[in-house]
């Protein structure tokens, strides 16, 4: 810089013009993207709390041995001829 020359900066471009404000066709897409995203976020934290608080509620109340026949519940033998 040269004596007595003063550095101004500005993010506002000389002269009047203004910039064009609206958002272009990638961005609008990128904006929808992301809003989608938050919204499975904040589906996904809504089911992990409600895990969290009643754990049982998503188990199946029948167990792998239901269907087995003539073995008794909790007999890990195979059945093999």
């Amino acid at each position: 810089m040269m004596d007595g020359e003063i550095f101004t900066a500005t993010l506002v471009p000389p002269g009047n013009t203004t910039p064009n404000s609206s958002m272009t066709r990638e961005q609008k897409t990128t904006f929808a993207f992301v809003i989608l995203l938050f919204i499975f976020l904040g589906i996904l934290i809504v089911r992990c709390f409600r895990i969290l608080l009643d754990p049982y509620q998503s188990m199946p109340t029948s167990t792998w041995a239901d269907g087995l026949d003539g073995l008794e519940k909790g007999q890990f033998d195979y059945t093999l001829a």
